[in-house]
């Protein structure tokens, strides 16, 4: 039975993913800030499918916190067969209207956070020639994104990172996966304005259900990327053939549109 250590599983994508790898038999060690959200997770994944629920509190804000995230693993005696990296932050607005540490805080978190603990987890996995890492990217990562610029580069950073790790790893019986959705209905994107959420013109939002069992089944495959759904699919094909200044033009009108 694989072992699944999910970060960011308090809510959205995280949670969603948790409930899947439950779904499919597979121990959870379930990682965010909020230890009373995850209790209350683990209790129910643990009475719905079975499933033994590892609990830990961890902000991965902070900079020690991969390392010490790995060494409770380690003490607590687990073996993690599948390491997803879904933790994430998300700043709306130009990069002067945010606070310096707020963009510093995202890219610790966004890329810091998840390069570390690829970088950690992945040598037990090459010593046991088994293992999977599914990191959550974004369709964000493939263009330029005002209002939204460290969030996008961080993404673009996680998806380079995922498909050269995907390399070096082939033969070794460890796999690594990036998952790229578009906009998802989640907290993340929510807006003041009424409850309505971030979204790109004729592209539906995706419910992170969705978007998680579709995570779950490419990371399973071994897949070195995933985007998810058709359309979101179509527009990252169409922009591969878009000269920059196109692209540029294009990102430029849907930002001052607001999403």
């Amino acid at each position: 039975m694989n072992t699944v250590l999910v970060t960011g599983a308090s809510g959205g994508i995280g949670e969603q993913l948790a409930r899947v790898f439950a779904k499919n038999k597979c121990n959870l060690i379930l990682v965010a800030r909020s230890q009373a959200k995850l209790q209350s997770l683990a209790s129910e994944l643990k009475s719905q499918y079975g499933t033994s629920c590892t609990v830990i509190s961890s902000d991965l804000s902070d900079p020690a916190a991969p390392a010490a995230l790995f060494e409770q693993v380690q003490a607590a005696g687990l073996h993690v067969d599948i390491l997803v990296n879904n933790a994430g932050l998300l700043y709306e607005g130009p990069l002067h209207a945010n606070p310096l540490e707020s963009h510093l805080q995202l890219l610790q978190v966004n890329v810091n956070a998840c390069a570390a603990l690829a970088y950690l987890f992945l040598k037990p996995m090459l010593e046991k020639r088994s293992g999977k890492i599914l990191n959550v990217a974004s369709t964000s990562a493939f263009q330029p994104v005002p209002m939204l610029s460290t969030y996008g580069a961080s993404k673009a950073f996680l998806l380079s990172f995922s498909e050269a790790l995907s390399i070096e790893t082939q033969g070794t019986g460890v796999t690594v996966t990036a998952l790229c959705p578009g906009f998802t209905n989640t907290d993340m994107i929510a807006k003041d304005n009424g409850g309505k959420s971030m979204n790109l013109p004729f592209v539906p939002n995706m419910e992170a259900s969705e978007v998680a069992q579709e995570g779950y089944d490419a990371c399973m495959a071994g897949k070195f990327m995933h985007i998810n759904g058709r359309m979101n699919q179509l527009v990252v094909e169409v922009g591969r053939f878009q000269p920059r200044p196109l692209r540029r033009f294009l990102s430029g009108l849907i930002a001052k549109r607001g999403f």
